[in-house]
């Protein structure tokens, strides 16, 4: 994943708050950021490349 891509996430108001502000960036703890996906993206959270096809 490009540093242009995470930029775009981490600053998308439904991205978690990062856990702390370092010299070398933001940290985000794990847990919120899997917890983020399982709600928004459900299938990657089950290990799927893509959504499911509509119905």
């Amino acid at each position: 994943m490009s540093r242009v891509r995470i930029t775009q996430l981490t600053n998308r108001p439904d991205f978690p708050e990062p856990f702390d502000h370092l010299a070398g960036g933001s940290v985000w703890l794990v847990e919120d950021v899997e917890r983020r996906i399982t709600e928004h993206q459900p299938w990657k959270a089950r290990g799927a490349d893509e959504p499911p096809p509509p119905d």
